[in-house]
Formats: structure tokens, C-alpha cells, sequence
């Protein structure tokens, strides 16, 4: 906690000016259940985290991103009645003893994104924090979160039914966590916030708070009252927000105008192959050619082009993978394909004989079959 405490924090402009002030950057209201700590951000349509502005979220294409995260429902819900929601808690189990003392929000309101941050000053204080998080959950047409749908959704509900107030409504969710790792697993990015702020969004944080580090801050405050710790702590919340929605406006940009690398493309087109958009994954694939993309865009453009059953444009880029890398798995697609398809077994073997990465036994069956198969022609 020195170390924490000693740190040099350097926060964005327009946020918190000081970290050498004691007030907490909340403004208290009273409500029925007691006190309501309120923290108030109103962004406009040039702010950006990185090279992302985070009003395309605003016109993100709702269906692209039902693709994107393999939920139908999700193309119905207005990307501008989103509620982006984050936690900050005093533990990472989902256990009754764990509260999230600190929810970040972020809506579109006007011309402005509005991030609202709501604290628990005292564990007390939780009731009237949950009745606001509904109030915006009820106005909302989709939850957008990360890894929300395992941990932060459940630890609320869990915590609206221990203040005894009504459930969370039933709105479309949208897991930001699951997307990242289908569109970003050909690059092997850490799909943590701070991971594709620096690897896709172009944004480095300067003296953020380790998520690591958040519990102890809430719980020093809770000891001695210093609210120093507790400010890095609410701008890594702010921080995290902001980034869900720049997110949003990345992954839902049309597809002829996507900023995404060319490996990232292919995982949109793979994606896009397992949601059964063939048409759109095609052009996904195309473009991450176009763009310089290497044996990972173009299996992606051959596994598309063999669903398609385009058979001329599926050999030719397995072919392409076979001479730029030493792929087993390649070889007995095309050891497949030429059985099968094409009915050339002596090409098939062919493939077979430098290895297909199959057992023994599977191998020689395999070699075995495509021999008589040669032998009748």
C-alpha cells in the first residue's frame, strides 16, 4: 500500500485535476435508502481512446455484432440505447461477501456519452447505488460488458437479492471478452482491456491502477479514510468503460470501411463462417488478402470458399498455405479435397505421403484407400 500510495498518478485532462485533494470526485444526493454517490462525465463526439472514437459506437451495426457474438438477439437492440457497465469489487468471487463497491456506466445522452460512476463511500451505502443501476438497466436495450456474463451480471444479481430489492431486467447482453478473443486469436493478443487498448486500439494508460491492486484500495479507504489509493481506482473504472465503447464502435464499423488488421479480419470472417453469414465472411477474407494478410487470412478464405463449395478458389489457397508454411493439417485438407472432390487420388497421396499429422493407423488406411482408388483409374 506505500508503494500505491507513493506512486506518481498523472490522470487525463478534464478528469480529476488533483490527486493531492482528500474530496472524492462524487457528488452525494439523498435518496430513500440513504446516499448516493455520484461521479458525472459528459464526452463529446471528438474523444477517442487511441485511434477510436467512441461516438461510432453510437451507429455500430447491431447485426454485425449479433454475427460477431453468435446471439441473434443482438440485431434487434439499438446500439444507441446501450448501457456499457463495468465493476470494481471487493474480491473476485461471486460469493455473498463480495460487493461491488465501485459500477461504471456509460450511455449516450444527446450529443454527449455520459459516464457515470457510482460509489458505495460505506458498505452500507449499497442499496441506493443498486436502485440507480436499475433504473439505467430498465432504460437500456442491451448490457454491454466484459467477461460481464461470468462476473460482473451475476455478482449484481447476487447483490440486488441481498439488499432485497427486485431482479435485474432481462436486457440482450453483449460480452465484449467473447468477441475479442474470436476476432484476436490469430494475433495471440492478451484480451485484457489494457491488451487491446495497446494492440488494437493504439492507446498505452499511464499509471493505472493493476486491477490486482483495487481491492486493497477500496479496503484502505475503508480503514483509514485516505482517498488518495481510492482515485486511481476510479479512473481505471472510467478508463475501462470508455474502452468497452470504442470497442463496440470498432467491431461494429460496416465491413467495407473496418479499420482491423488483416489477421484480425480473417477472425471476423471465421466468425462470421460459424454464424453462418457466408456472404459477409467472404468479404471479410477477401479484404484481409487485400490487405496483406498471410497463411492465417488465407485459411480463413479457404475454409470459407470450401463451405461456399467453391472448389477452383479452395484448392488454390490451401495450395498457397501448403508452400509458405509446414502445415500437416493443410496437407490433409488437400489430401481430402483431391480424393474426394476433384477424384485425383495419385495428387491425394501425394499429400499423404509428407505427412497429414494423423495417427499411424489413420494414415495408412487413408494411403491404403487412395492406392486402390489409383490402381481402378
Amino acid at each position: 500500500m506505500e508503494r500505491i500510495l507513493e506512486k506518481s498518478l498523472h490522470p487525463r485532462s478534464g478528469s480529476l485535476r488533483s490527486l493531492d485533494r482528500e474530496e472524492l470526485p462524487f457528488v452525494t444526493s439523498e435518496s430513500d435508502r440513504g446516499p448516493l454517490h455520484v461521479r458525472r462525465l459528459e464526452l463529446g463526439a471528438s474523444h477517442r481512446i487511441g485511434n477510436a472514437p467512441v461516438f461510432a459506437a453510437r451507429h455500430a451495426d447491431a447485426r454485425l455484432l449479433s454475427l460477431l457474438a453468435l446471439d441473434p438477439v443482438l440485431a434487434s437492440c439499438d446500439p444507441e440505447k446501450a448501457l456499457y457497465l463495468d465493476t470494481e469489487t471487493t474480491g473476485l468471487s461471486q460469493g455473498s461477501g463480495t460487493v461491488a463497491f465501485l459500477v461504471g456506466l456509460a450511455y449516450f445522452h444527446g450529443d454527449k456519452l455520459v459516464v457515470e460512476q457510482l460509489l458505495v463511500r460505506n458498505l452500507g451505502e449499497e442499496a441506493p447505488m443498486l436502485e440507480r443501476l436499475l433504473e439505467r438497466v430498465r432504460d437500456a436495450s442491451v448490457v454491454v460488458t466484459f467477461n460481464g456474463k461470468a462476473f460482473d451480471v451475476p455478482l449484481l444479481r447476487t447483490r440486488l437479492v441481498m439488499a432485497r430489492l427486485e431482479a435485474m431486467p432481462e436486457v440482450p447482453h453483449l460480452d465484449l471478452l467473447h468477441v475479442a478473443r474470436r476476432l484476436h486469436k490469430a494475433r495471440g493478443i492478451d484480451c485484457r482491456l489494457v491488451g487491446l487498448e495497446r494492440e488494437v486500439l493504439g492507446f498505452e494508460r499511464v499509471d493505472d491502477t493493476p486491477g490486482g491492486e483495487v481491492s486493497a484500495c477500496y479496503l484502505h479507504f475503508l480503514r483509514t479514510g485516505q482517498t488518495r489509493p481510492l482515485l486511481g481506482v476510479v479512473e481505471h473504472n472510467a478508463w475501462d468503460v470508455e474502452t468497452m465503447v470504442a470497442l463496440v464502435g470498432l467491431y461494429g464499423e460496416p465491413l467495407d470501411s473496418s479499420r482491423l488488421s488483416a489477421d484480425d479480419l480473417a477472425g471476423v470472417s471465421l466468425t462470421l463462417k460459424r454464424a453462418r453469414a457466408l456472404k459477409e465472411a467472404r468479404a471479410a477474407s477477401d479484404m484481409a488478402l487485400d490487405r496483406g494478410g498471410g497463411p492465417v487470412s488465407l485459411r480463413a478464405g479457404a475454409e470459407i470458399a470450401k463451405a461456399m463449395g467453391d472448389r477452383e478458389r479452395a484448392l488454390s489457397l490451401f495450395e498457397k498455405i501448403a508452400e509458405e508454411v509446414d502445415c500437416p493439417k493443410t496437407r490433409l485438407e488437400l489430401a481430402k479435397l483431391y480424393e474426394h472432390w476433384t477424384k485425383e487420388p495419385a495428387r491425394a497421396l501425394a499429400w499423404v505421403t509428407q505427412g497429414t499429422g494423423e495417427d499411424e493407423e489413420g494414415t495408412r488406411r487413408r494411403a491404403a484407400r487412395l492406392t486402390r482408388k489409383l490402381d481402378r483409374s
